[in-house]
């Protein structure tokens, strides 16, 4: 790899555009997703978080626009794409009758890797499931099937991985196993793109936050950057910073679409008490 490609987003998207008939679902996306960082791609339902997953994984082609995985054009280079980028949907994708470790082998020889064997049990060790390993993945609960999904998209180590809504029907609980094992890839240099509806998951887990809005990114940045965005909300001693919550409504504004439940969220950004800090 040369200087420019080290030091080149790990994904590239620019003025991508995506119509399906008379729906413009995609009206110009630009992104960048830096190599080794979490950056969480935030929308309501119907934004086109996975129509843009969909693209940046070679199983929809953009009507406009370029986008660029580790070096490879999703249009001109697919083949190169695929073996670099891995796609985790909303949805674990295990096989329930197999084992864990079945399930593992299975993804292994079908990415024609050396030594399945090894490989599924690096991936058990990987994620905390060896002593599950030879159980049927029926058996897993939530947060280990969803697991189970993640190592099986890491099989082959791809550089880049796409978690579309990964927590979907998670209770709190296997919800935070997920959260963690994210942060684990992130911490051994795998670039990962998360979309998500949940506003406390893009606060815990991102590096950077894009806001996906009526077909296009209308702000990109940190949470603290977002944050700055509003005012700080302040009564006698009483100061609260705005909440990614806060902002995104702002940003999106009351347009009807559906967004995220509050009880879904961080907190309530209409109507329930701030949170008070003494100064």
């Amino acid at each position: 790899m040369t200087t420019d490609q080290s030091l080149a987003p790990a994904i590239r998207v620019r003025g991508v555009e995506k119509s399906f008939k008379d729906l413009h679902v995609l009206r110009g996306v630009d992104l960048d997703v830096a190599a080794g960082t979490i950056v969480a791609l935030l929308g309501s339902n119907g934004a086109g978080k996975t129509t843009l997953v969909r693209i940046l994984a070679t199983l929809l082609r953009a009507d406009a626009g370029t986008a660029v995985v580790h070096g490879a054009d999703v249009a001109t280079s697919p083949g190169d794409v695929r073996r670099s980028i891995s796609l985790t949907g909303q949805f674990a994708a295990v096989d329930e009758v197999l084992t864990g470790r079945e399930n593992l082998e299975l993804v292994a020889r079908l990415r024609h890797l050396d030594d399945p064997r090894a490989v599924a049990d690096a991936l058990l060790d990987r994620f905390s499931l060896t002593e599950a390993g030879d159980r049927r993945a029926g058996t897993y609960s939530g947060g280990m099937r969803r697991r189970l999904d993640i190592a099986m998209s890491l099989a082959g180590d791809p550089p880049v991985i796409v978690l579309d809504e990964p927590t979907t029907g998670l209770d709190p609980q296997a919800r935070n196993e997920v959260w963690q094992t994210i942060r684990e890839l992130a911490a051994g240099g795998t670039t990962v793109l998360l979309t998500t509806q949940h506003l406390e998951e893009a606060e815990q887990l991102a590096d950077r936050i894009a806001i996906l809005h009526r077909g296009t990114i209308i702000q990109d940045g940190t949470l603290a950057e977002l944050q700055r965005l509003l005012p700080p909300a302040t009564v006698e001693y009483v100061e609260k910073q705005p909440s990614l919550e806060d902002v995104f409504l702002a940003l999106v504004g009351d347009t009807g679409e559906s967004a995220p439940r509050p009880d879904e969220t961080a907190g309530d950004a209409q109507g329930a008490p701030a949170r008070e800090e003494s100064r």
